[in-house]
Formats: structure tokens, sequence, C-alpha cells
């Protein structure tokens, strides 16, 4: 992020968890418009619970979250999606009775604008192989055109920033080199991606800069060749 840039997105301090305690701790966030960040850590280090957070699922119990300036740490999820913030959430969540042109068309049910079948158009652009499967109960797709229809819901909304919850999760390695691949290009057209995963390499060799999360706190920020380069991670992560 260029020095003195005002953040699209900023988090302060930000401590949350549940009825059994705290998940995060004191956690420090930046994503500047057009960003590609990565979310990195172990299983149960937090990261869904600060995308959680980040899209008013779970609320925080101190702590600030600014969108392009302006004060949301109170909002609610629909605000938040009008505001440009959108999650594709971990597991997909896709309604599976229903087709996969009305699992994509609610991504844009708070739209009110002429635009939303040219956004339909640019998603299947990005993700041809649904261009025939759009009256196909979203049930019944393979796990990979699943992951293609809940990014597809997401860039519905046509968000400022959108938050992707483990991409990688179940999916051959060539459908995740092609699902980055998309991801990459949504950012390049103009969207900021918070990209949390499991599998950092991955997630590394996408992002401009990452964050590593351990055990709800930041251990580690910076430029992806810094993180990658960082002995701790080189052994917690990459078997390096």
């Amino acid at each position: 992020m260029n020095a003195g840039a005002e953040p699209l997105l900023a988090v302060r301090d930000l401590t949350a968890g549940f009825d059994a305690g705290p998940v995060l701790f004191g956690v420090d966030l930046d994503v500047a418009t057009g960003e590609l960040i990565a979310l990195v850590g172990a299983n149960g280090a937090g990261k869904s619970t600060l995308l959680g957070v980040l899209s008013a699922l779970v609320r925080p119990t101190a702590g600030t979250i600014t969108l392009a300036g302006e004060d949301v740490t109170r909002e609610r999820p629909e605000a938040l999606v009008r505001k440009g913030v959108a999650h594709v959430p971990q597991g997909r969540r896709l309604f599976g009775t229903l087709s996969v042109e009305k699992n994509l068309l609610l991504g844009a049910y708070l739209r009110r604008d002429a635009d939303v079948r040219e956004d339909m158009a640019r998603v299947l652009e990005h993700f041809p192989a649904l261009k025939n499967k759009l009256g196909r109960d979203a049930g019944t797709l393979s796990g990979g055109e699943q992951q293609m229809v809940a990014i597809g819901r997401g860039m519905m909304a046509r968000p400022k920033l959108l938050m992707v919850d483990e991409l990688s999760l179940g999916l051959a390695p060539n459908i995740v080199d092609r699902l980055i691949d998309v991801i990459k290009q949504i950012n390049r057209e103009g969207t900021a991606l918070l990209l949390v995963e499991q599998d950092v390499l991955v997630a590394l060799d996408a992002a401009d800069r990452a964050y590593v999360l351990e055990n709800g706190r930041v251990v580690l920020s910076g430029p992806t060749a810094e993180v990658k380069d960082d002995p701790g991670v080189r052994r917690a992560y990459l078997g390096l």
C-alpha cells in the first residue's frame, strides 16, 4: 500500500470471539483499493472469524473497522454489502435446490440498477464452464463449479472488496490454479481482494501482501516475497 494513502479497509486493534472466549486479539490489517491481500494461517488461527467480523456476521468486542474512511464497526451485514463488501464463505453455502442462475442473482439482491444482466455476462466470461449450466440445480455441480458460482455470486454484488474464504478447500490443484487466475483477473479489473487460505503457498503466490495469523494474532505482515522468505513461515507452512 502506498504510504500516506487511505486504505479501503482499515482494521485497528480488533478483538472478537464467542461465548467460549476471545478468538481474535488486537488485530490490525489494511487493504488498499485494488490490492490483493492474503490472510494465511493454520486451522483454528481465527481467519474465518476475522472474515465473519468484517462482514458483520460476528460482533467485535473491541477495536474499529473503517471502509473508505467510514466507521462500519457496528454496521449490519446488508449495509456492508450495500457499501461494497462481499463475502464468499468457506464451504460455498450455495442454495443447492436453486438453479445456478438464481444463486448468481442472489448476489445482486440489494441492487436496483439496470446493469445486473451485464454483470451476469461478465461472471460467465470469467467462468465459461457455467454458461450451459445456468438452469441446473447448484447442488448437482462439481466442487470446482460450485466454487465458481460462489465467487460469481460475490461478484454480482459489484463489490469494492471481495473476501474469499478457503478458495482451495477440497479442490484439485488444477482447479485451484484456474480459480486463482480468475481471482487475479478480477483484481486487475479493480476489485480489492482479501484471500483467506490454509494453502499458504497458493495464497502467497497470488497476493501483493500477506498477513500471517497465529492463535488470533497477526504475527507477521508485509510484501509476499518477504513473508515467503521468513524462516518461521518457511518452517511452519512451506516445509522448507
